[in-house]
C-alpha cells in the first residue's frame, strides 16, 4: 500500500507517493489563473487521478496534508492567497479523488519543522518557509510546539516592521509582508520597472544588479530580525530556512544568518541558521509523514 502527501500551496501544490518497491512518485502543478475553490479542487482531483494511476484510490493506505490556511473544527475559515477556500471543508479536498482513505491535516509550517526534526535529529529548532508567504514551525524538547487551543505557531504573520508593508491579513509590518517571495520580487519589479521572475531574480542576484540586490536587503533584515526573536523567546538552538523562495535564492541564508549575527546580544548568540534539511520540499515531507502516522492497522488481505 502507498502513502500519499499533499502540500498545498497558495500558486502551486505539490503531491509526493510512496510505494513498497518503487521510488516515490512526484507530482507538482498551478493552481488555475482566477479560478474559485471548485475548479481549483477539480485540479487537485486530476493530479492525484495521474499520480495514483491505474490501480486508483484503492492503492494508498493513508494521505496526509500541509495547509497554509486557517483552519478551525475542519473548516477553512481564512486564507488570503485563495480567499474563495474559505468554508470549504478540509475532508472535501480529497472526497472525490480518494473517497474512504484516511486522510489527516496539519499546518504547513508545523509539518515542515517536523520533517526538518527528524531529517536532522535536532529536537529545538524552528524552520521558516519563504515562497508565496511566510510559513512557520517549532519543534521544542523533541515535540511540535502548538498553542492551547492546537493552533500552529504563526511565525510569518510576527510583526517586525510597524511602519512596513499591509500584509494579506490586512495587518502592517508582518515578516510574511516583508520577506515573502511575492514581497521580494514586487520590490525587484519596482526598482526595474517591469516584472521579475524568481529565475531572472536569482540572474540578478548572480550579477550584482542593484535591483536585486536592494530588494533582497529588507528581506535579509526582517528574517534576521525574526531568528533573533526566536532565539530570545523559545531559545531554540537552529532555525532553517526553506521554502521554494527561501531555498532557491542564492546567498539568502549565509545573509540571514551574518544578520542574526549582528543582532546578537552579549550572551545571548543568535541560532544557528541553516538551510532547510528537506530543502523546497520540506512541508511535502512531512505531510507524508502525517500519512504514515495517521494510516491504520494492515488492512485484511492488503500487502502492507
Amino acid at each position: 500500500m502507498s502513502y500519499l502527501g499533499i502540500d498545498i500551496g497558495g500558486t502551486k501544490t505539490a503531491l509526493l507517493m510512496e510505494r513498497p518497491g518503487a521510488r516515490p512518485a512526484y507530482i507538482r502543478f498551478d493552481w488555475p489563473a482566477g479560478a474559485d475553490a471548485d475548479a481549483d479542487l477539480a485540479a487537485l482531483a486530476g493530479a492525484v487521478s495521474r499520480l495514483t494511476g491505474a490501480g486508483g484510490p484503492r492503492t494508498v493506505r493513508a494521505v496526509g496534508i500541509a495547509l497554509p490556511a486557517t483552519v478551525q473544527d475542519g473548516v477553512m475559515v481564512a486564507w488570503p492567497s485563495r480567499p474563495s477556500w474559505a468554508g470549504v471543508r478540509v475532508g472535501a479536498l480529497l472526497e472525490r479523488a480518494l473517497p474512504g482513505v484516511p486522510v489527516a491535516h496539519g499546518d504547513d509550517g508545523s509539518l515542515a519543522a517536523l520533517a526538518e526534526a527528524a531529517a536532522t535529529g535536532a529536537r529545538d529548532l524552528a524552520y521558516l518557509g519563504v515562497g508565496t508567504g511566510v510559513g512557520g514551525g517549532l519543534v521544542l524538547g523533541g515535540a511540535l510546539h502548538s498553542g492551547p487551543r492546537g493552533g500552529a505557531a504563526e511565525i510569518g504573520h510576527m510583526v517586525v516592521d510597524p511602519g512596513g508593508p499591509v500584509c494579506v491579513c490586512g495587518r502592517v509590518g508582518c515578516l510574511q509582508a516583508v520577506a515573502s517571495g511575492t514581497a521580494t520580487l514586487t520590490r525587484a519589479a519596482a526598482l526595474l520597472g517591469a516584472p521579475v521572475s524568481p529565475e531572472a531574480f536569482g540572474a540578478g542576484l548572480g550579477q550584482d544588479r542593484p535591483w536585486a540586490t536592494e530588494a533582497l536587503r529588507p528581506t535579509v533584515a526582517a528574517l534576521s530580525v525574526a531568528v533573533i526573536n526566536l532565539g530570545e523567546l523559545v531559545q531554540c538552538a537552529e532555525v532553517r530556512i526553506g521554502g521554494g523562495f527561501g531555498h532557491g535564492v542564492p546567498g539568502l541564508v549565509a545573509a540571514v544568518r551574518e544578520g542574526s549575527r549582528r543582532l546578537a546580544r552579549p550572551g545571548a548568540p543568535a541560532p544557528a541558521v541553516r538551510r532547510a534539511a528537506a530543502g523546497a520540499r520540506a512541508s511535502l515531507r512531512g505531510a507524508l509523514l502525517l500519512a504514515r502516522a495517521t494510516a491504520p492497522g494492515p488492512r485484511a488481505g492488503s500487502a502492507g
